[in-house]
C-alpha cells in the first residue's frame, strides 16, 4: 500500500516519510512523541486507531480498516499570522476535494468540523509548538469517515460517512492522496 501511495504522490515534501501502523492508540500522539526525530512532512496513517483525539480532549471513534485517521508533521518556522487559518484552510480543502472527486457536497462547522446532510463525518485537530514567536511544529491529526457504516447509539444521529450515506465502498487511500498533493501546495503558498 505504501508504494501505491508513494507512487501517486506528487509532492515535494509531504508524505515523502510515510508511515502506516496497523494500530495505533492515537496518530496525533504518535508524532507528537516523535516530532524531533521525524522530518518535515511526514505522515503517519493508521489502518486501526484505537483512542484517536477529537477536540477538547473527546475521543474520536473509527471502526477498524474503514476511515481515515491520520496525522501531519509540519515544520514550518514561519510567523503565527501565516498560519492563523490553517485548521479552515485544511477544511476547505477536503470539502472541495470531496465534491471534485465524488460530486459531494459537505460543509464545515467552524473551524474543524466536516458535515456531510447535517452530521459530523470528519474532523481536524491542529497541535503548534511556538518559539519566540515563531511557528516550530504543527501536528495536524485529521480523521474521515469513509467506510464506516456502524456507528455507536451515542453517535448514530450525529455522525455519519460517505459509505453510510451513499452505500458503495470509497477508496481511502486515493482521498488521502488527492488531499496531499492539494494540501502541499496550498501550504507552501501560505508561508511565502
Amino acid at each position: 500500500m505504501q508504494q501505491k501511495i508513494l507512487k501517486k504522490l506528487h509532492t515535494q515534501f509531504l508524505g515523502k516519510k510515510l508511515i502506516i501502523l496497523d494500530e495505533i492508540d492515537s496518530t496525533q500522539r504518535y508524532v507528537k512523541e516523535k516530532a524531533n526525530e521525524l522530518p518535515n512532512g511526514t505522515v503517519v496513517v493508521a489502518k486501526n486507531q484505537t483512542a484517536g483525539k477529537g477536540t477538547k480532549g473527546r475521543v474520536w471513534y473509527a471502526e477498524k480498516d474503514k476511515n481515515l485517521t491520520f496525522s501531519l508533521l509540519l515544520k514550518p518556522n514561519c510567523a503565527l499570522k501565516n498560519i492563523e487559518n490553517l485548521t479552515v484552510m485544511i477544511a476547505e480543502i477536503i470539502v472541495d476535494m470531496i465534491k471534485e472527486m465524488y460530486g459531494y457536497d459537505l460543509t464545515i462547522k467552524h473551524p474543524n468540523d466536516i458535515i456531510l446532510n447535517n452530521k459530523k463525518m470528519g474532523g481536524i485537530l491542529t497541535e503548534s509548538i511556538i518559539s519566540r514567536e515563531r511557528v516550530k511544529q504543527i501536528i495536524v491529526g485529521i480523521g474521515l469517515d469513509i467506510n464506516q457504516d456502524k456507528f455507536d447509539d451515542d453517535l448514530e444521529s450525529i455522525a455519519t460517512s460517505l459509505k453510510k450515506e451513499y452505500g458503495k465502498e470509497f477508496d481511502k487511500y486515493e482521498i488521502l492522496i488527492n488531499f496531499l498533493n492539494k494540501f502541499e501546495k496550498k501550504y507552501i503558498s501560505i508561508l511565502e
